[in-house]
Parts: structure tokens; C-alpha cells; sequence
């Protein structure tokens, strides 16, 4: 197996150092200075970093291509390491915080699970209510209001399980700001991802209605005014095609634990042709909801809309609704039924389907915990979907617990067990470990996407329906791929994210983010380690990588600090600022690395 060089790591940092500029008067940026006055990190060591036969992606690749997923004893809830309890954290929440730390390694995982479960749900409706109370005459309200308060709550809100497993299904039941339709009802999204939220410690069933009835995926998928077939014209099956393939049951059919059934070594589709045509009609007659069922209602008219239509769920109207037979995976909706019993019927067929268990199972582990789980983990949580313990199917609260609390999740120091880190996941994680606050009260945290000049993500701007990396990526030519594994979040990655990557996070750090830097981190605790620099990576690898930071690389970021003198006999703010310097190469060396992009 490949192990990753500090030289590595030093090829992503020295392409940084090497693109951008920044720093002192002199152009040197505290980065710079450090790797040149090294004896561990000099500018040779990026060369030699940069000769070697893997790229950067690929020393991302070979931290993941160890993956080996054999069942790990549990945990006993009551012994956690602060270590176990950070990296429980870093799954369950946008990020670690030191108190939360503290607090779980004393309560267990599933005392902090059941205190979550009882926590209000933050409505993003809200804050866009209120915004939309304090604009100027003409004003709209934008996107970027959305982005204000997802940021926020991310970073700041009580309800962290929730937000995370919200952000988590919106990757699964996506719909997107690069619609240019959705995009024009920015209130219209924080209510779908309300939605996803409320649902989120609910029944997957009512998660299935929400989504379907929502205006805003009945615009993302069309399958709003879809219209009942005729000798003309045939409904619109782009939601009920993708509702199966991406959102239920998949392409094919599963075994509990998630691998693929075989007939003759081949695998089974779940649906035919002929499915996706009769669940589309299902879905006709569906549009905007509220009030009279009318010809300019249903057209969304505006005189003879609802104010609140953007978020109340679509209703559907009998003049434009298919009454004919519905073929559905081998099940008859007789001709004649209403729009709302048609609708009861496909979702209580595709609820039900022995699929749904370890297809949505499977995605959740891998937007949570690991890219790869065996079977045995897929399984355990597909069981926990089937029956929550009383008979329920589709808890979600159990099937959160299961994924979370599973053996092999539940330890937080298995060394083969992980994730790349998506960059919202890994900016969100800065921002929560290092308690960072706006100014101004407004988390303007908007354009993040470019490549380039961002961190290449944002939320809820994927650029398609399949989410922004398909669970089944791997990335072509890579040892990953040969072994068999996957990576989704690899789709997004490449040499040039990595280095934009790298540019943000060099301002970020030292200066906050945001609208003229407004949201900044707070380094008191680790200002007052600097002295220490042993100390001071204790608390930052606890912070961002749980504790697991490897000794070569440790050495190496602790004779990088060293580095940076701490001088004797000056003014406080001259010894403030030199301390800082020390916390701010710390965070960033440890940021840059292999052990912190992989989430173990």
C-alpha cells in the first residue's frame, strides 16, 4: 500500500505558496517564511514532493485506498475517548467544538443523539421572512439570502445533528440555485430545505410526500403542470424516473446489505420503461398549492396565486390529472383514482420496496461517515430502516442512530475507515472548531464554487440533479478504482480545486471570510499555546483531524512553528501578533494535508 509522504503534503502547500501571494510587504506570506526557514519544510523538499510519481490527487487517493471495512467491537457509550468523542462530532455535527467535545466524551454518543432529537428545528423560512421585511423598496430577496442562513446555523446552530443530516439529504433529493427557475424563489428553497429538515427526524414516507409535493422539485424535475397523456402528448417523466433511480430504489435490485442481485451474473433492473411511463402519470395535475383549484391557479397566474406559494405544498387539480390504469414494479393503481390517493399508492409501493432500506442507507453512510462501508454496516442500517425496534419502517431517527453509533463508525480510531472531506464540510469545519463569529451579524459567505478563487462547492448550487459526485464515483486509473472502491467526493476534486482550495484557506485563516472579512475566527485558546507548539497541535489536531494526526506529520508542522521566533521584551500586540502567526501555520499546515481532506 502506498503511504503518504510529508513531501506530499508539501506539493499542495508549495503549489499555494507558489500561486498566490499575500503576506508581508515583501510578498512572503507567514507560510513562505516558515517553509524557508525550516530544516524539515524547505522549498527543496516541494520539489522533491513535486518530482514524485503521484500526483496530488493521487496522495489524497492512496490516504483513502487503504479502506478496509471488517466490524469493529463497539464502543462502550459510557468510555469515550475525547478522541472518539471528536471524531463522532466531525460525522454528526458541521464540526467539532472543544465544549462539545468535552460533553460528549462524558455523555456517549447516544445520550448527545437523544438531547439532538429533542432540539427545535431552526426554520431558514424564518430568517428569509424577516430579510425580506428589511429590504429597500424594489429590493428582492436572493439566494445569497439563503446562503446567509445556512452559513449561519451551520456555524452557530444548537440543532447541529439536524443541519447536518439536512445538508446530507439535500445531496440525495437535490434541487439546485443553477435552475434558473428555482433560482427565482430563494424562499421557495429555504422552505424545501425546511422541508428535508422537519422530515429529517421523521418517517421517510412523509420525507417521500414532502419532496414530491414540493413546488420547488415539482419546477427542478417539471413534473409540475404535468398534464395527463393524450394522442398528442405523453406526461413528463423526468421525476418519476429520477424519484426511483436516485432517490429510492436505484438502477438495480439489492440484497439487504447492499450489494447487487444477479441473474446469470448480471445484474437486475428494478424498473422498466414501461415503470417510469405509468409512475408519470401519477404525477399529473400537480401545481402550486393554496386556495380554489383553478385554470390560473394551476398556470400559477399571479393575481390568482397564494402569496405563500412558493412554500406550500403543490395540491393537485382533477381536470388535469391521468385517471387512466397505472403500471407501477409489477402493481396496478386502478384507472379512476384521484390525484391524492394515485400519489398515496406509488409512494406507499416505492416505501415499501426492499431496496429503499439499503440504497438510502448506503448514501447516508457515505455522506457521513465513510465512502465505503461493508456490507455488514449497510446491512445493519438497512434492518434499522425495516424496523425501528417497535415494528416502524422509515424511522429516521433509528436509521440516524444505526449509521452513527454502528461499530464501525462508533470508534472514531479505525485507521482505514474514511471520506475525502467535501470542501463545504471542510470550510464549515473551520469555522464551528475555531468559534467563528460575524461582525456584522450576517454570515455573508456566498460565491464559493469557483475553483479557482473558492473552495469549488456550494450548498445547494449543484450543477445537476445527480448532486455535485455520484455515490458510485471512482476516480479512472487510480489504485482506488483497481482495488474496487469508490470516492464520490473525488468527482469534484482536481489539481486546480486543490490549489483554489489552498489560496482560500491562506487568507481565510489569518483574516476571516465573508463581506469584508466580517465572519472571524476566534484563536484565544490557541493563541495561548504558542508558546508551546506541542501543545498547541494537541488542541488543533483534536479540533480538525480527532486526534489522529500521525507522528511524522506532526513533527514536521511542530518544527515548521518552531520556526517563527517568539520574541522576548516586546509590546503586547508585537508578542499577540508573533503568537498568531505560529496558530494561524499550525491550522494551515494541518489543513493542507492528506490527514485532514481524508475524514476518518
Amino acid at each position: 500500500m502506498t503511504k503518504l509522504s510529508f513531501g506530499k503534503l508539501m506539493l499542495m502547500a508549495g503549489l499555494l505558496l507558489t500561486g498566490c501571494g499575500g503576506g508581508d510587504q515583501s510578498g512572503q506570506s507567514d507560510s513562505q517564511a516558515a517553509a524557508q526557514g525550516s530544516g524539515s519544510v524547505t522549498s527543496a523538499t516541494v520539489t522533491q514532493g513535486a518530482g514524485e510519481e503521484q500526483s496530488v490527487l493521487e496522495a489524497i487517493g492512496a490516504k483513502m485506498a487503504g479502506v478496509r471495512l471488517a466490524a469493529r467491537a463497539v464502543v462502550s457509550d459510557d468510555q469515550l475517548t475525547l478522541k472518539q468523542a471528536s471524531a463522532f462530532l466531525s460525522r454528526a455535527t458541521f464540526g467539532p467544538t472543544m465544549p462539545e467535545i468535552t460533553r460528549v466524551s462524558q455523555i456517549g454518543m447516544n445520550a448527545w443523539l437523544d438531547d439532538q432529537y429533542t432540539k427545535r428545528q431552526i426554520l431558514h423560512k424564518w430568517w428569509m421572512g424577516n430579510t425580506a421585511l428589511r429590504l429597500v423598496p424594489g429590493a428582492v430577496l436572493h439566494e445569497n439570502h439563503f446562503f446567509q442562513t445556512f452559513w449561519k446555523y451551520a456555524i452557530v446552530g444548537e440543532d447541529q445533528l439536524r443541519q447536518r443530516v439536512t445538508y446530507a439529504l439535500s445531496q440525495i433529493f437535490v434541487i439546485s440555485f443553477q435552475d434558473g427557475a428555482v433560482g427565482m424563489y430563494p424562499r421557495g428553497v429555504a422552505c424545501y430545505y425546511d422541508m428535508l429538515g422537519t422530515n429529517a427526524f421523521g418517517n421517510f414516507r412523509q420525507l417521500l410526500e414532502g419532496v414530491a409535493t414540493s413546488p420547488m422539485m415539482g419546477i427542478y424535475l417539471s413534473h409540475m403542470q404535468n398534464r395527463p397523456e393524450s394522442d398528442s402528448t405523453t406526461p413528463d417523466e423526468n421525476f418519476a424516473r429520477e424519484l426511483m433511480q436516485l432517490m429510492t430504489i436505484g438502477l438495480h435490485q439489492l440484497n439487504q446489505d447492499g450489494t447487487v442481485k444477479l441473474v446469470n451474473q448480471q445484474p437486475v433492473p428494478t424498473y422498466t420503461r414501461d415503470d417510469v411511463v405509468g409512475l408519470a402519470k401519477v404525477f399529473t395535475g400537480w401545481s402550486w398549492g393554496g386556495g380554489a383549484r383553478t385554470e390560473n391557479r394551476f398556470l400559477g397566474m399571479y393575481n390568482y396565486s397564494d402569496p405563500y406559494k412558493d412554500c406550500l405544498p403543490m395540491q393537485n387539480y382533477p381536470t388535469y390529472h391521468s385517471t387512466s390504469e397505472k403500471r407501477v414494479l409489477g402493481s396496478v393503481i386502478p384507472a379512476g383514482g384521484t390525484g391524492e390517493s394515485d400519489l398515496a399508492q406509488a409512494l406507499d409501493m416505492l416505501f415499501n420496496h426492499p431496496n429503499v432500506g439499503p440504497f438510502i442507507g448506503r448514501q447516508l453512510i457515505q455522506r457521513l461517515v465513510t465512502s465505503n462501508p461493508s456490507p455488514g454496516y449497510v446491512g445493519r442500517v438497512a434492518a434499522a430502516f425495516a424496523n425501528n425496534g417497535e415494528g416502524v419502517r422509515g424511522d429516521m431517527q433509528a436509521v440516524i442512530r444505526a449509521i452513527l453509533t454502528d461499530p464501525e463508525a462508533a470508534s472514531g480510531t479505525q485507521s482505514e475507515l474514511g471520506k475525502l472531506r467535501e470542501p463545504v464540510l471542510r470550510l464549515a469545519n473551520w469555522l464551528r472548531s475555531f468559534n467563528a463569529r460575524s461582525t456584522s451579524g450576517l454570515y455573508d459567505i456566498w460565491t464559493l464554487e469557483d475553483p479557482l478563487n473558492g473552495i469549488g462547492q456550494n450548498v445547494m448550487r449543484s450543477p445537476s440533479v445527480f448532486n455535485f459526485y455520484r455515490p458510485n464515483y471512482s476516480p479512472p486509473q487510480t489504485g482506488l478504482a483497481a482495488e474496487g472502491y469508490v470516492a464520490p467526493e473525488m468527482q469534484i476534486a482536481g489539481e486546480s480545486s486543490i490549489v483554489g482550495y489552498l489560496n482560500f484557506m491562506e487568507i481565510a485563516i489569518p483574516y476571516g471570510i465573508g463581506q469584508n472579512a466580517n465572519i472571524k475566527p476566534d484563536y484565544v485558546a490557541e493563541i495561548g499555546l504558542a508558546d508551546d507548539p506541542e501543545a498547541l497541535l494537541d488542541r488543533i489536531d483534536l479540533l480538525l483531524t480527532n486526534g489522529n494526526m500521525s507522528e511524522s506529520l506532526r513533527e514536521q508542522i511542530i518544527a515548521s512553528v518552531e520556526t517563527l521566533p517568539i520574541p522576548q521584551r516586546v509590546n503586547a500586540l508585537t508578542l499577540r501578533n508573533a503568537r498568531l502567526r505560529r496558530v494561524h501555520l499550525a491550522i494551515y499546515l494541518t489543513m493542507a494535508s492528506p490527514e485532514y481532506l481524508v475524514m476518518k
